[in-house]
C-alpha cells in the first residue's frame, strides 16, 4: 500500500531509509531513460534531418503540382474542350431541323471543317474532359442516325453520364443500333439499362417497353408480359401506360 510522504519528511528507521534510497534509485532510472530516450531521438533527427527535409519537400511539392495541375492543366483542357466542343454542336442542332441536308450536316458535325474540330477529334483530343466525354455521345447518336451502327455502338459505348435523362437516352439509343443490326437480344439487355439507369416518368416507361417489344420479338412472351405489366403498375399515367393493358394481353394470348 503506498504511504503519502510529508514534505520534510525523515525516515524513522532502516527500513524506512531503504524504501526511500530504492524510490530515488528508480525515479533516477526513470530520468536517465527518458534522458536517453530523447539523446537518442534528437540524434537519429539530426543523423536523418535532410532525408526528413527532402520528404517534407516532396509532400508540399507534390500537393503543389496537383493542385498546380488542376488550375493550369485541367481547368484549361476542360475550358478548351468547351469551346471545341461549340463549333461541331452547331451543326448538330441544326441538323434536327433541317431537310434533305440533314446527312450532310452531321458529317461536318462528325468530322468538323475550316480548320475546327468535329466530334471526333475532340472525344479523342480531350478524351478525360466532360467535353471529350461529351462528344462520344453527339458523335454515337450522329452515327445512328446516319445508319453507321457499328461506329454508333462504339462511340456510345464510350460515353458515360449520370444525367436524369441523358444517360439512359444513351444506353437505350445503343439498343436502338442493335436493334437496326438485327441483333435484338443485345438490344434487349440495353433497353432494359436503359429503364434501369434511371427511375423517371419519362425514359423509364419508353425503354420497357422498347424492351417489351423486342421480347415479344424473340418470343419471350412471359419477359414481354413482366415489362408490360411494370409500365401498367408503375407508369400508368405515362404516354406508354395507356396501351400497357393491351401489350400485357397480347402477351399472355401468345404464349
Amino acid at each position: 500500500m503506498a504511504t503519502y510522504k510529508k514534505r520534510g519528511y525523515k525516515p524513522s528507521d532502516k527500513k524506512d531509509q531503504q524504501q526511500v534510497d530504492e524510490i530515488q534509485s528508480t525515479t533516477a532510472e526513470v530520468f536517465n531513460t527518458l534522458d536517453e530516450t530523447a539523446s537518442k531521438s534528437e540524434q537519429w533527427i539530426e543523423k536523418n534531418s535532410k532525408a526528413l527535409f527532402y520528404s517534407l519537400i516532396v509532400i508540399v511539392v507534390f500537393v503543389l503540382g496537383l493542385l498546380g495541375y488542376n488550375k493550369y492543366v485541367t481547368e484549361p483542357a476542360e475550358l478548351d474542350a468547351s469551346n471545341q466542343l461549340a463549333f461541331p454542336r452547331k451543326y448538330f442542332n441544326d441538323a434536327a431541323v433541317a431537310g434533305s441536308s440533314i446527312d450532310s450536316l452531321l458529317v461536318l458535325g462528325l468530322e468538323g471543317a475550316d480548320g475546327k474540330y468535329g466530334f471526333i477529334d475532340v472525344a479523342a483530343k480531350y478524351s478525360g474532359t466532360k467535353s471529350g466525354n461529351l462528344a462520344n455521345y453527339y458523335a454515337g447518336v450522329s452515327y445512328l442516325q446516319l445508319k453507321e451502327y457499328a461506329k454508333a455502338i462504339e462511340y456510345l459505348e464510350q460515353f458515360n453520364s449520370d444525367d436524369e435523362l441523358v444517360g439512359p437516352v444513351a444506353l437505350g439509343a445503343i439498343g436502338d443500333a442493335f436493334a437496326d443490326i438485327n441483333q435484338p437480344e443485345q438490344a434487349l439487355e440495353y433497353y432494359i439499362k436503359a429503364a434501369n439507369k434511371k427511375d423517371n416518368a419519362f425514359t423509364t416507361p419508353l425503354f420497357l417497353q422498347k424492351a417489351g417489344f423486342t421480347a415479344m420479338e424473340l418470343k419471350n412472351f412471359g419477359k414481354a408480359e413482366a415489362l408490360f405489366t411494370q409500365i401498367k403498375e408503375e407508369y400508368a399515367s405515362s404516354e406508354q401506360g395507356k396501351d400497357a393493358e393491351k401489350y400485357i394481353n397480347a402477351a399472355k394470348y401468345a404464349q
